[in-house]
């Protein structure tokens, strides 16, 4: 289900190293009639907020190349936050040093392994957020 230039907007990105994550996010999305993009790495999630994306983006902290936190920091200096929520996606209990100067960008963290009602009923209320 992903959107190649058009219905970009008010839509839900997972950005995850894991495929098997991003495909269970994908099934859920699916069910959920929600649009989804996904993206392996923070470059592909760049790219895609380049090419217009805004929505909600679940994004896992743990990535190689380019972590979480790394990629936050290149959407906001490149100015592709307008329009969009973060959500984190994360295996540990406690936000990291890394984070900082980051918080205000962060609207909520998911902590893996996450059930299918906890993540459909955050992102049904993120996704009315950003679209208000």
């Amino acid at each position: 289900m992903n959107h190649e230039g058009t219905d970009m907007e008010n839509g839900v990105m997972i950005v995850d190293d894991n495929e098997h994550i991003r495909q269970s996010v994908q099934m859920i999305c699916e069910f959920e009639e929600l649009n989804l993009v996904c993206a392996a790495s923070g470059e592909e999630c760049l790219e895609h907020l380049q090419a217009g994306f805004r929505g909600v983006i679940l994004m896992d902290i743990m990535m190689p190349e380019m972590d979480g936190w790394q990629t936050i920091r290149e959407i906001v200096e490149r100015g592709l936050y307008s329009g969009n929520l973060i959500l984190m996606l994360t295996g540990m209990g406690q936000p990291d040093s890394r984070m900082d100067g980051l918080q205000e960008y962060v609207t909520d963290y998911l902590t893996k392994p996450f059930g299918p009602d906890q993540l459909v009923d955050a992102l049904k209320y993120y996704l009315k957020l950003v679209q208000a």
